[in-house]
């Protein structure tokens, strides 16, 4: 392993520490965890509305170990104990598939906590799952012209929920795997670990790009002991945040170094991650920033070019999102979602981010707003325009309404971008705030069996 010095910080004048304020965020982001989850129980208990078993995750009560247990114990003390050094001395080109074997190691041993079977291998076999369909799809075409046919509850043959609640490109990854021999929920669950664990990378590209080498480097350890990674294993919303994540990097190196195939690239990317999940069109708002950040224009047109070809694709086959949209919609209120409270939800969904972006990344987002305000033209003023598009696109996703409960897997893709505002804690935190993250994880873990 080949280390090398630590590139130097800009002379710019580091930021204070405010480590106290950083404590109270972190307090307030654990009270209202504590909230929903008190207020939740007595909704659940005496009104049976919220549809979860222990609020604000869609989870229940069972403390367990399992195989999974000594090597997720393991990473953790190793990220831990030499993250912060290994990340800020490693060489870049080894700093990147590192960070991607920690967090698939750490994601891989959270989901081994709950057996093979259960943690992996039949996470995505479920009645509500994509593999219950794969038969459907022997002419893809067909399938996909008669797609929105099958969305409404009432509709006959209708599409198991998560088939239903996304566009076609989410379940036609799972087709695909079967066709060249992947088939199964073995193969989907390890896909969707793997290839979901690339967004950290992704993020860290995106970092280096738009602010600088440094910062990047402060927010690795971070992104590869993500108490997301209860989720991303296994779930296809991992999948999905890696893609999205990878059109923002790729846009990102566009803006910086002018590739126009990355330009392309990322907006190929982005037309794909639209028909993964309707949601994840407010990534637009990361892309934004990104380009906000970058303070350049010049890779949209290409990005356009890029972003229209898979649903030109789409719709040439005859599967028309804005229909199947409306139609989820009309679903969702049928009683697929529709009837949790959005009184409850509205804030309790913030809880739920609390959880899968730990402590550490609350105490990070405090200084955002002073960051985008005093450093707007600094590494960490760039970085902090990203985390506030993201922030923002979580937002209106939640005031949407069509996001109540089950966020802990939905917004992976907005989380790994809040994540990267670890970067802004100070230097001599940052191993007390990763013990935090690494404990929140194994607690969830460890404590709760965890839907979907």
């Amino acid at each position: 392993m080949k280390l090398e010095a630590p590139p130097e910080a800009p002379r710019s004048a580091p930021p204070s520490t405010g480590t106290r304020r950083d404590l109270l965020a972190a307090a307030a982001a654990a009270a209202l965890v504590a909230a929903a989850a008190l207020v939740g129980r007595y909704i659940q208990d005496h009104y049976g509305t919220l549809h979860v078993d222990w609020a604000p995750l869609y989870a229940h009560w069972d403390p367990h170990v399992g195989p999974g247990t000594p090597a997720a114990i393991a990473v953790a003390v190793l990220v831990v104990t030499y993250g912060p050094v290994v990340a800020g001395r490693l060489r870049w080109r080894l700093l990147l598939p590192a960070v991607w074997a920690a967090s698939a190691a750490w994601t891989f041993s959270l989901a081994l906590i709950d057996g093979w079977q259960r943690g992996i291998a039949g996470r995505l076999t479920t009645s509500y799952e994509y593999l219950q369909v794969i038969d459907r799809f022997d002419d893809v075409g067909a399938t996909l012209r008669d797609f929105t046919r099958h969305i409404l509850l009432h509709s006959p043959g209708h599409w198991p929920p998560h088939v239903a609640g996304h566009p076609p490109a989410a379940t036609l990854t799972f087709v695909g795997l079967d066709r060249i021999g992947l088939g199964g929920g073995a193969w989907a669950g390890v896909w969707c670990i793997t290839v979901g664990c690339t967004a950290a990378v992704a993020v860290l590209v995106t970092v280096r790009a738009l602010a600088d080498e440094r910062t990047a480097r402060r927010a690795a350890p971070f992104l590869a002991l993500a108490p997301a990674a209860v989720w991303t294993g296994t779930s296809a919303d991992g999948y999905f945040a890696a893609v999205a994540a990878w059109s923002v990097a790729l846009l990102a190196v566009a803006a910086t170094r002018g590739s126009r195939w990355a330009a392309l690239g990322s907006g190929l990317l982005f037309g794909l991650t639209c028909y993964l999940s309707y949601g994840l069109t407010l990534m637009v708002l990361v892309a934004a920033a990104a380009l906000l950040a970058a303070r350049t224009p010049r890779p949209l047109p290409l990005f356009v070019v890029g972003a229209a070809v898979v649903p030109v694709a789409f719709t040439l086959v005859g599967f028309n999102w804005w229909e199947a949209y409306r139609l989820l919609t009309e679903r969702y209120y049928q009683g697929a979602g529709g009837i949790r409270p959005y009184g409850y939800w509205v804030w309790a969904n913030l809880a739920c981010t609390v959880l899968i972006v730990g402590l550490a990344t609350a105490a990070g987002l405090r200084r955002v707003p002073g960051r985008v305000l005093h450093a707007r033209g600094g590494p960490e003023g760039r970085l902090a325009l990203v985390v506030l598009g993201a922030a923002l696109a979580l937002l209106a996703a939640d005031l949407s309404g069509m996001s109540k409960a089950e966020t802990e897997r939905i917004w992976l893709p907005f989380a790994v971008w809040l994540i990267a505002a670890t970067a802004l804690l100070p230097e001599r935190w940052r191993r007390g705030w990763l013990t935090a993250q690494a404990v929140l994880a194994l607690l969830v873990n460890h404590l709760l069996v965890t839907g979907w």
